[in-house]
């Protein structure tokens, strides 16, 4: 029976205004008149529902579609090095640990290695091995005999998905196919026959069917309805064994929600709803693979098909591991398990020899890590903001809601730590460096010491061009800040401290005793102050260098450091003869730190005073 398309307003056209004198761009010379838009290049223009009947600009997605990997078929078959039996069990069986339930696991007919794979499964499925929720799919073309000898491979297991598929556009019936609309739907047809009375002839096995009108996006919709339908009615689908109609983007060639138009029409127009599981194949050559399963799934869709990290002929299939974390990114559970996010990627690049680019959304090497300056201090900000509202509320942080700017979700929630937030080069500022000294070495540099610190590292990345690590970081600063207070600086008129010792009187007022030498060797001197520090500074202007202390903290090594050389920190800021610098002290004792630190902005000063 044939549906009449259903009525067709024509797409607003987003033209762009004539240019202004702000935009100087001019006509480029690349041909672009070969190329017609996607409305004009199906012969039957249904695939916008009427504008005002749309549903799915205004949907919310709440719970996670059936997920479909097709890693070990369609995946596999874009590999220069398609995977063998020993990579092609350790993929699916990492897919079944990561909790997907319709797993597609091959093309039975197309090679020796896939029919190898499949006799594993059915003697994994004889030893109790295959888990009785998840469901293998094998996909055959609509051929006599390549039908036949996909279902020779089923012998064995005891349920399957057998995933019929067939060209169906103008494009591929007039030139891969040589076949009308009727002629493929023949073709069709009777391949649906043939697989529902070999399923019938394997006793006790629990076989479905899967349909793909492959090219769908360029199909006449009205034509995939009729196609559809005719199949749910010779497979006598139920809602109890229902059929999986799948719908390909197989060639991108239009934005999203014109995808989103086509998959809306066929869920409100498909017979026996209820017995048909919607199932979108986006691929990605706009782009827009991502874009185009989300609108789907607002628009209908049930189940999406795709590969871990977007493995997949040309620009690949749809990534489910985005799609899936966009989702958790969104409050809502994906229903699989990206925890060990890094050990998941590390399978997949074996398993296809191809590796994930390092800027790949959730899962790359440097997604979770800022350079910039401004990023840097607002995720620092953001991540000591996180700690002490969980604190406030009495939650672990892991449990407390996560709100920190430039970071979508936890990296921690899947499984990586916080080291590679945070990293330093040229485009680095302030809070980058202070954020790595403070979770890496424990030093808290006080906030008005790391615009000093910042002005360091840009000098240090702009004559390398290249990042700096952690250590180098900390070797900076000690080379920088900590100052021997025994050795004077090459080419300096710094003071060396030698013996010294601080007490207090019986009146409060504290006294210090100390070999300064200033150059021309070790001299006793005596200072007082109202704390230890004032008198080591009275001790210094006796010794002829008048110094003062603008600001000044200490504090304990905070946990983790991996810097050595006491459990102390100090940090002072002085100004000695009309020159301010900051200086550090590390120590065992507060006191020796506070010292050091001193001297140290002393000596700071004396190499540029």
């Amino acid at each position: 029976m044939s549906t009449p398309p259903v009525p067709v307003t024509e797409p607003a056209v987003n033209r762009a205004v004539p240019p202004a004198s702000w935009n100087r761009q001019r006509p480029g010379p690349m041909p672009y008149h070969r190329y017609r838009p996607h409305h004009t290049r199906v012969r039957v223009t249904a695939e916008h529902a009427p504008a005002g009947e749309r549903a799915w600009p205004s949907a919310r997605t709440e719970r996670a579609p059936l997920w479909a990997p097709v890693d070990l078929r369609d995946g596999n078959q874009a590999l220069a090095e398609p995977m063998d039996t020993p990579r092609k069990r350790r993929f699916f069986e990492l897919l079944v640990a990561m909790g997907f339930k319709e797993i597609e696991v091959g093309y039975p007919s197309a090679s020796r290695t896939d029919h190898d794979f499949m006799r594993w499964l059915t003697a994994e499925a004889a030893r109790g091995e295959l888990p009785d929720d998840v469901t293998p799919v094998v996909f055959t073309p609509a051929r006599p005999e390549l039908i036949d000898r996909t279902f020779e491979s089923l012998a064995g297991l005891p349920r399957a998905v057998v995933h019929l598929y067939i060209p169906t556009s103008p494009v591929w019936r007039d030139v891969v196919l040589g076949r009308d609309r009727a002629q493929v739907s023949e073709t069709a047809l009777a391949a649906a026959t043939r697989m529902a009375r070999l399923a019938g002839a394997l006793p006790g096995a629990d076989i479905r069917f899967q349909f793909s009108p492959e090219t769908f996006n360029l199909t006449e919709p009205d034509y995939v309805l009729e196609l559809c339908d005719r199949l749910t009615a010779l497979w006598d689908a139920s809602p109890e064994r229902p059929v999986t109609h799948n719908l390909p983007a197989t060639v991108e060639i239009a934005t999203p929600n014109v995808y989103a138009d086509q998959i809306e029409y066929l869920h409100r127009q498909l017979a026996r709803r209820d017995s048909v599981i919607l199932s979108v194949h986006p691929h990605n050559d706009r782009g827009t693979g991502v874009a185009c399963a989300e609108l789907a799934v607002l628009a209908g869709a049930q189940r999406v098909e795709g590969c871990l990290f977007g493995n997949g002929e040309r620009t690949g299939n749809v990534d489910l591991v985005t799609l899936a974390l966009n989702l958790y990114a969104q409050g809502v559970d994906p229903m699989v398990d990206l925890s060990r996010i890094d050990a998941v990627r590390r399978v997949v690049e074996d398993c296809n020899r191809i590796p994930v680019h390092p800027r790949h959304p959730y899962a790359g090497d440097l997604v979770y890590t800022a350079f910039s300056g401004t990023h840097q201090d607002a995720i620092a900000k953001g991540l000591a903001h996180h700690a002490e509202r969980a604190a406030a509320a009495g939650v672990d942080p892991g449990d407390a809601p996560w709100e920190v700017p430039y970071l979508p979700i936890d990296p921690a929630d899947v499984g990586r730590d916080y080291e590679a937030v945070i990293r330093v080069n040229s485009q680095s500022g302030k809070g980058g460096a202070a954020y790595l000294l403070r979770t890496r070495h424990g030093l808290d540099l006080p906030r008005r010491m790391r615009p000093d610190f910042s002005r360091e590292v840009q000098s240090m990345t702009d004559t390398s061009g290249c990042e700096a690590s952690p250590k180098e970081l900390y070797d900076l600063f000690a080379a920088t800040y900590l100052l021997a207070p025994s050795r004077r600086a090459a080419g300096t008129r710094g003071i060396v401290l030698g013996v010294w010792s601080a007490g207090r009187d019986a009146d409060g007022t504290h006294r210090f005793h100390c070999e300064l030498d200033t150059g021309g060797g070790p001299v006793r001197y005596e200072g007082t102050g109202d704390g230890p520090l004032a008198a080591f500074v009275d001790a210094l202007h006796r010794a002829g260098t008048g110094t003062e202390i603008l600001d000044f903290t200490e504090h304990a090594l905070t946990s983790g450091a991996t810097a050595t050389g006491g459990a102390a920190v100090a940090y002072a800021e002085c100004r000695t003869a009309g020159v301010t610098r900051w200086g550090a002290g590390r120590d065992t004792s507060v006191l020796t730190a506070s010292v050091h630190a001193v001297l140290a902005a002393v000596n700071r000063a004396s190499v540029t005073g």
